[in-house]
């Protein structure tokens, strides 16, 4: 709104609206969508295709995850079986090339040796296994 000030002593206000800095606004935005117009068009026409939802495939039951354990004294356990190094990345090999893949999870025992539990993640993942995490107890208070 504008403020008028007339000669004869009576202050009246104008309740006209200003237009002009709409009309800025406006004209900006219609000179940006001119320029970026253009580059909105495909050069290149390719024929997509359809996709059939009628059919959807069923999703795969979780996979129940592989536990490899580790305890203080350097033996290993593939699901609670004891088995070599040479044993674990044999099976491990063999549980990467299913689809899907199935997750390793590492167990340690709280005073194994870190490199030993390092030895047996390379392994995993050196045998293609994308999933690799560990298991711990949460802390009590």
């Amino acid at each position: 709104m504008a403020y008028t000030s007339s000669g004869n002593g009576h202050d009246k206000v104008n309740a006209t609206i200003n237009i002009v800095p709409l009309v800025d606004v406006m004209l900006v935005l219609l000179i940006i969508f001119m320029v970026t117009a253009p580059l909105m068009a495909h050069k290149v026409e390719v024929v997509l295709p359809e996709a059939n939802l009628d059919e959807r495939p069923e999703t795969a039951p979780p996979v129940p995850p592989i536990t490899v354990a580790v305890t203080d004294n350097g033996e290993v356990y593939l699901n609670d079986q004891p088995v070599t190094l040479q044993l674990l990345e044999s099976s491990l090999a063999v549980e990467a090339q299913k689809t899907p893949q199935p997750p390793v999870n590492v167990r340690a025992d709280r005073t194994t040796k870190y490199g030993m539990v390092k030895e047996v993640v390379d392994l995993a993942q050196a045998a293609g296994m994308r999933k690799v995490g560990f298991v711990a107890t949460r802390e009590s208070n």
